[in-house]
């Protein structure tokens, strides 16, 4: 064995590929792909409809059941507009904290995965450690579904899937459902003293996000107290909105971006249902005042929640291998852990890093959850090597 500097310096490689969600990971790839075939190891391509993006699942041991899953995404969210005291995408320590967009979501996995690989190799593994990286998660968790439906039906049942998002290096065992939107509204265009000649479709946008923020509101006040998560209960919110051209013209379009993210138990359709009838309903009072005018709303993911185990066999395991003795822990945040539970999988999440660094400016994983990583990589290769 290696210390832990192995994975630092793969993750300094991988730091430096922009994935973020908008751009391909295609590069990415293909660099872990040159490390696995430089180590043996098969692994296989399972691309978007595109050819743009693609996730990758990697094998290492026997073709046999009863293999651990450690999963794992890609891509990174944007930079844009944060203010970093050094390049996002170059790996930087400072203070025992390493800095850079994914250090923590979730590149710091990741590289501790690629680290174990010369070891378990080495090992020559009776039980096989899967590979599963996937592209679009911080986008709604788009590329997994294909991935894990490979996983199914190709490979031999893991006993067991790690996700590894940032968890501290305990275990999780529950995570929210997030079902994002994209709702565009259309008006029709005219100078902003006639207001009876056209239709500004951010007025009429603002009367839907209005319905939202006292929905959001609602649900703040519907949390159970003795729910696992923070906040308690389900919640929504808007994060993007763009519209209009001139402060003097009724705005052609306005489109905005929410999501409703529900613990288990919730059903975020029937929550949905009267938003969604107060949009089809103001499409059609807008094309009544102008045929080019309407609303529109697409709803671009639905990711599942995952939800306790009654046995919790992935859990189990994982508390054995970190030394976790804690108490039972659930996530605000969606994952592929769900969609793992969903398809059959024993699921437990449990990675380097806090939650609370992701998506920030300055991001960072410390040092020594990575040696906590590293550790547990160890405890893994021990484990695969073991018999029965």
């Amino acid at each position: 064995m290696t210390d832990v500097r192995r994975a630092l310096d793969i993750l300094k490689t991988l730091v430096a590929f922009d994935t973020t969600s908008r751009h391909s990971n295609l590069a990415l790839i293909e660099w872990v792909e040159a490390y696995l075939d430089g180590h043996a190891v098969a692994h296989r391509r399972v691309p978007n409809a595109e050819g743009t993006k693609s996730n990758l699942i990697a094998t290492i041991g026997p073709a046999v059941e009863g293999g651990v899953v450690l999963s794992g995404h890609t891509d990174v969210v944007p930079v844009d507009g944060q203010a970093w005291d050094s390049d996002p995408f170059a790996l930087v320590e400072r203070d025992g904290r390493l800095h850079g967009r994914g250090t923590c979501d979730m590149k710091g996995f990741l590289a501790l995965a690629l680290a174990a690989v010369p070891d378990l190799v080495a090992a020559r593994p009776r039980r096989p450690v899967h590979l599963a990286f996937s592209y679009d998660e911080e986008v709604g968790c788009l590329g997994a579904p294909a991935m894990i439906a490979v996983i199914a039906r190709e490979l031999p049942k893991p006993a067991f899937v790690v996700v590894g998002e940032p968890t501290e290096m305990v275990a999780v065992n529950g995570h929210k459902s997030i079902n994002t939107f994209r709702v565009n509204v259309s008006g029709h265009e005219a100078h902003s003293s006639l207001t009876h000649l056209g239709v500004s479709a951010i007025m009429e946008a603002t009367r839907l996000m209005a319905a939202l923020v006292a929905l959001s509101d609602r649900l703040a006040v519907e949390g159970d107290l003795a729910s696992p998560f923070t906040p308690k209960g389900a919640t929504l919110t808007i994060g993007l909105v763009s519209g209009g051209t001139a402060g003097n013209i009724l705005a052609r379009e306005c489109s905005f971006l929410f999501d409703l993210r529900c613990p288990p138990g919730f059903d975020p359709a029937a929550i949905m249902a009267p938003f969604l009838a107060q949009a089809r309903a103001m499409d059609l009072a807008l094309k009544a005042r102008s045929p080019d005018a309407g609303v529109t709303v697409e709803q671009r993911s639905n990711t599942p929640p995952f939800a306790p185990e009654p046995e919790g066999a992935a859990e189990a395991f994982v508390r054995t291998l970190a030394g976790d003795n804690g108490p039972p822990r659930a996530v605000s945040y969606a994952a592929e852990a769900g969609q793992f539970q969903q398809a059959g999988f024993s699921t437990v999440i449990c990675g380097p890093g806090s939650i609370e660094q992701a998506h920030q400016p300055n991001e960072y994983v410390e040092v020594r959850q990575m040696e906590r990583g590293w550790a547990f990589m160890r405890r893994l290769v021990a484990w695969s090597a073991a018999a029965g």
